[in-house]
C-alpha cells in the first residue's frame, strides 16, 4: 500500500519563498537525471542546455484571475471569498470564510454599489454590472503559506509571461521562471513550444486525507489541448523526440490527452506506479509534503530519487513552493 506518510518531509520555514525574485530566470535549478540517478545544480536561465533540438516544450497558458475578494457582512464582520469558477450569470462557485455564513445573507464590498448574496455553503451570486466588475474587487489568490497580503507586483510575478486563457485560481508555478527572451532563445535552438490549458483549481491542492493514497479522489479541473498542440505532440512522438512538460498541470493534461481526450474535465490522479505515455521530462517547482503534486513528481522521478533530491535541495537551502526554485527531471 502506498501510504500518505511515505510522502512526508520536514522543511525549515525560512526556505518557503515569500517573494518572487526580481529576475524570473535567476532561480536555482536542481537537475535530476533518472538513468544515472544523478543530481546537478545550475541556474534556471541555463535550462536550455539540457534541451535537445527537436524536443517539444509544453506550457500551460492558463491565466490567474484576481479571485480573492474581501467584503463585510451587514453586521460588520469580515468575509473572504475565493471565486473558484463562474456558473450562469453572476453566480459563482466559491470558498467562503467564515463557513457559518447563512444562506440568503448579504455581503457588501468597500461600501460600493456591488453586493452579493450567499446561495449555499459553496455558491454566491453578485449584484454587479458584469463579471469584470466582480473580479475588479479582487486580488491575486496567493497560497496560504505566503504569509503576507498580495501586493501590486504579484499581479505580474504570479502570472506566467505567456498566460492567456483566464480561469485559474492558482498559478502553474513552474512556468513563472521563463522570460519572453528565454522562450525566443529556446525556439531559436530548434525546440518546438506548444501550449495547452488546465485551469488550476482546488483539485490540484485539495489535501490528501486517506493514509492509503489510492483512495484519494481528485476534484475535476477544466483542460484543453488545441489541435496545433496535438499535431506537435504526434510529430514529437513519431520522431522519438522528447516531450518536456512544464509543470505538473501540463503533465496531467498531456497524460489525460493520452487517454484520447482533447478537452473537458480531468480528475486524473498520478502516483507511483503510473506508466507515463507522453511526457518524457518534467520541469517543476518544489511541492508541499503529503500532496498529490509531490506524489506525481515521485511517480515521474522515482520515489527514492526524488526524496534524495528534496533533501539535497533543503541542505543547499533552495527556495521552496510557488515563488521558489525549480527542478528538472530528465
Amino acid at each position: 500500500m502506498l501510504k500518505l506518510s511515505d510522502f512526508d518531509y520536514s522543511l525549515p520555514k525560512e526556505l518557503i519563498a515569500q517573494y518572487p525574485l526580481k529576475d524570473r530566470d535567476a532561480a536555482r535549478l536542481l537537475v535530476v537525471e533518472r538513468k544515472r540517478e544523478s543530481i546537478q545544480h545550475c541556474i534556471f536561465k541555463d535550462v536550455a542546455k539540457y534541451f535537445k533540438k527537436s524536443d517539444l516544450l509544453v506550457l500551460n497558458d492558463t491565466k490567474v484571475l484576481p479571485s480573492r475578494i474581501k467584503g463585510k457582512r451587514l453586521s460588520g464582520g469580515k468575509v473572504e471569498i475565493l471565486l473558484l469558477e463562474p456558473k450562469t450569470g453572476l453566480r459563482f462557485r466559491a470558498m467562503l470564510k467564515p463557513a457559518r455564513l447563512k444562506i440568503g445573507e448579504k455581503i457588501v464590498f468597500n461600501g460600493s454599489v456591488i453586493s452579493a448574496v450567499v446561495n449555499a455553503s459553496d455558491e454566491i451570486t453578485f449584484h454587479a454590472k458584469d463579471a469584470a466588475s466582480v473580479y475588479n474587487l479582487g486580488v491575486m489568490p496567493l497560497p496560504p503559506y505566503i504569509k503576507r497580503e498580495p501586493e501590486p507586483a504579484d499581479n505580474i510575478y504570479y502570472q506566467t509571461v505567456y498566460a492567456k486563457e483566464e480561469g485559474a485560481v492558482a498559478s502553474p508555478t513552474a512556468g513563472l521562471h521563463f522570460t519572453g527572451e528565454m522562450l525566443e532563445d529556446i525556439k531559436a535552438r530548434g525546440i518546438d513550444i506548444a501550449y495547452l490549458t488546465l485551469h488550476v483549481g482546488l483539485g490540484t491542492f485539495r489535501p490528501v486525507k486517506s493514509e492509503d493514497i489510492t483512495k484519494h479522489k481528485m476534484e475535476a479541473e477544466y483542460f484543453k489541448v488545441p489541435a496545433q498542440t496535438e499535431n506537435l505532440i504526434r510529430k514529437a512522438k513519431a520522431g522519438q523526440s522528447r516531450v518536456i512538460a512544464v509543470g505538473t498541470t501540463s503533465l496531467r493534461t498531456l497524460e489525460t490527452h493520452a487517454l484520447g481526450r482533447s478537452r473537458g474535465y480531468t480528475d486524473l490522479f498520478i502516483y507511483p506506479g503510473y506508466s507515463f505515455k507522453i511526457a518524457d521530462a518534467l520541469l517543476t517547482n518544489f511541492h508541499l509534503p503529503r500532496t498529490t503534486l509531490l506524489m506525481l513528481t515521485a511517480a515521474f522521478g522515482g520515489r527514492e530519487l526524488i526524496k534524495k533530491a528534496y533533501q539535497e535541495a533543503i541542505v543547499q537551502k533552495y527556495r521552496f513552493y510557488s515563488y521558489g526554485d525549480a527542478m528538472l527531471i530528465i
